[in-house]
């Protein structure tokens, strides 16, 4: 209650949920747009976050499995750079938290399931996922190194695949579900007999629900006190085939889905194991997925039109995403 919140990438995707619930809390919130701030650039970086007491850090850039094939390098430069540069500039500006969200794609490639976070560093990444889960790990050494050089209290919950509704739809780079929805959804409407699917269809994933993300990042933010990586998700795991039946089912698809084991699965399985986040702030997942993914597949249907120009993206679809 009138905190002063700054938010990076406060108008993507989770940043527009947890804008919402900080709103609703009394915050004195601001909104940090990448059409206003490069936070690549140190001096905008301090811009950004100068007068905050509380900064929550979701910028990046980031898409799926073949946004990541194809930008590699970015992937890497622009979320270093912008990590480093909110770290630093918001302990030279004397803000007394820093809520950065790191992701899931960080772990190793082969980690036993459910991920425990003490695995986290016995292994490299998913081929694909390594240079954006890589330069978001850095992000655990920042608030490691800056708690003992500076008693900066920065803390970096893990966050799992997120979905819900004002996501990135886009067929060639948004994540799993985004993705899959529009498809079904276009091929209902043309009532198409077919639809290829990507990958093999085998492995599996854990979800969370954006509303659920944004309850776990304020929880970070008022009870987290430690720079150890921290899971946030929902520990139950599914496959990705069993994914496409139900937004299938959802989408009223009743046409064969056919996968295509020539495009890349991505990491073989994703489930976290979530009882220190439990533990040490309280979080538990409220929105199971199959609630979820009928909301957001509602929100798709009623937000466009059937013309490919309107269907709905993220306001800012590089950035906020976790």
């Amino acid at each position: 209650m009138g905190r002063a919140v700054v938010v990076t990438g406060g108008a993507g995707f989770v940043g527009t949920a947890l804008v919402r619930s900080l709103a609703a809390l009394g915050a004195e919130v601001r909104v940090v747009r990448s059409s206003d701030h490069d936070l690549r650039e140190a001096r905008a970086a301090r811009e950004a976050v100068d007068g905050a007491e509380v900064v929550f850090h979701l910028a990046a850039k980031v898409g799926g499995i073949g946004f990541n094939r194809r930008n590699p390098a970015p992937l890497v430069y622009d979320n270093m750079m912008m990590a480093g540069n909110v770290f630093e500039q918001a302990r030279k500006a004397g803000v007394s938290k820093l809520i950065s969200a790191c992701t899931v794609c960080a772990y190793p490639k082969f980690t036993p399931t459910p991920f425990s976070e003490d695995e986290l560093w016995n292994g490299y990444p998913e081929e694909t996922n390594a240079p954006y889960g890589l330069a978001k790990k850095m992000m655990l050494v920042l608030a490691d190194s800056y708690r003992r050089q500076y008693d900066f209290d920065a803390v970096v919950p893990m966050v799992v695949n997120l979905y819900g509704p004002n996501d990135h739809f886009s067929l060639e780079d948004s994540h799993v579900i985004p993705a899959m929805i529009r498809k079904l959804h276009e091929a209902t409407v043309a009532g198409s007999p077919q639809v290829v699917m990507w990958g093999s269809g085998n492995p599996s994933r854990e979800f969370l629900y954006v509303d659920d993300a944004a309850s776990a990042l304020l929880l970070a933010g008022e009870h987290l006190h430690t720079s150890d990586p921290v899971n946030v998700g929902t520990g139950v795991e599914t496959r990705i085939r069993d994914l496409a039946d139900m937004i299938a089912r959802f989408t009223g698809y009743g046409g064969e889905l056919v996968w295509d084991a020539s495009k890349p699965d991505g990491q073989p399985t994703r489930c976290l194991d979530v009882s220190r986040a439990r533990e040490l702030m309280g979080f538990e997942a409220r929105v199971e997925l199959d609630e979820g993914l009928r909301r957001t597949v509602e929100w798709f249907a009623e937000t466009q039109e059937g013309d490919e120009s309107t269907i709905p993206r993220a306001a800012e679809p590089s950035v906020g995403r976790v």
